[in-house]
């Protein structure tokens, strides 16, 4: 896919690794997902992360030159980060992460300092966190991004990866929140958080003083609640294939329209619809044209 230079310009910072799936193994990592998915409907995308100077390592940079992203990514000597998915018979995944990787190393370099300086939306999730050195590259580069830019925290809970104070840490950095429905059950009781689903979100909302809140509610329904109102759409029935990487499509899709100058619900309509056509392909990075949706 070639790049389109004049673009928004959004940085994913995070895991990248492989995700191990019955039919083989394909890119991933929430935050990169994000950037493989704005940089499809036209964004720049750039990644932050880590990989080994192993052959695993060699294979997903090839993978990020493919599809047109650029990257700041350190070779360590730790292994390239990989994830054994297994779906169930609705193509749900279940994951298991494998520990002590390139991207629990994230370093902080001049590289990646300046791409985040110059982004217009940056994406990271809980899981990089993990590890208090990857945790202290994210936040310093959330520091150092543009005060206007979108800083889109997908909470993202994963195993056992995370606690109040380190979800409380990175919604703080934010001005953009993604749940999805099981994970606010998770929230509400890792917070001690008081009401209903839609109170709950309108509290954060306004706790955080976030730009808007997105909350997916898988084959249901997903909403996005900004301080002037909510927009919720009806999930699309399809054939579902598998669900990897469905709500980091989602997120890629709705900051691509926000910054392309779409309206709220005409984002979350782009979103809904990337995402749909997400699941009825194998993996995070189906290809697709930017012409099929925009």
């Amino acid at each position: 896919m070639a790049k389109i230079k004049d673009g928004p310009k959004v940085v994913g910072i995070g895991e990248l690794l492989w995700d191990m799936l019955p039919e083989g193994k394909r890119a991933g990592g929430a935050p990169i997902n994000f950037v493989y998915h704005a940089a499809r409907l036209g964004a720049r995308g750039c990644a932050v992360s880590a990989v080994g100077g192993d052959t695993l390592g060699s294979e997903i940079l090839a993978e990020l030159a493919k599809n047109g992203i650029e990257h700041c990514i350190a070779r360590l000597d730790y292994p390239t980060g990989t994830v054994l998915v297994k779906l169930d018979d609705k193509g749900v995944p279940s994951y298991d992460i494998t520990e002590n990787v390139a991207w629990d190393h994230i370093p902080l370099t001049q590289e990646a300092l300046a791409s985040v300086a110059e982004a217009e939306a940056i994406c990271y999730g809980t899981l990089a966190s993990r590890s208090e050195e990857s945790a202290k590259s994210v936040i310093e580069l959330l520091s150092r991004c543009p005060k206007e830019a979108l800083r889109f925290y997908d909470i993202n809970l994963r195993g056992n990866y995370y606690n109040a104070e380190l979800v409380k840490r990175l919604i703080g950095k934010a001005n953009v929140f993604k749940i999805n429905d099981e994970e606010l059950l998770i929230l509400k009781r890792l917070l001690a958080l008081k009401g209903d689903g839609a109170q709950i979100c309108r509290a954060l909302l306004k706790e955080y003083n976030l730009r808007y809140l997105i909350l997916t509610a898988g084959a249901k329904y997903s909403e996005v609640y900004w301080h002037g109102g909510v927009s919720r759409v009806d999930t699309p029935q399809v054939k579902v294939v598998d669900t990897v990487g469905a709500g980091d499509s989602f997120s890629g899709a709705f900051v691509y329209g926000i910054l392309s100058g779409m309206n709220v619900e005409q984002a979350h309509k782009l979103a809904v619809e990337v995402s749909a056509y997400v699941c009825t392909r194998s993996g995070a990075w189906p290809k697709y044209e930017r012409k099929q949706f925009l």
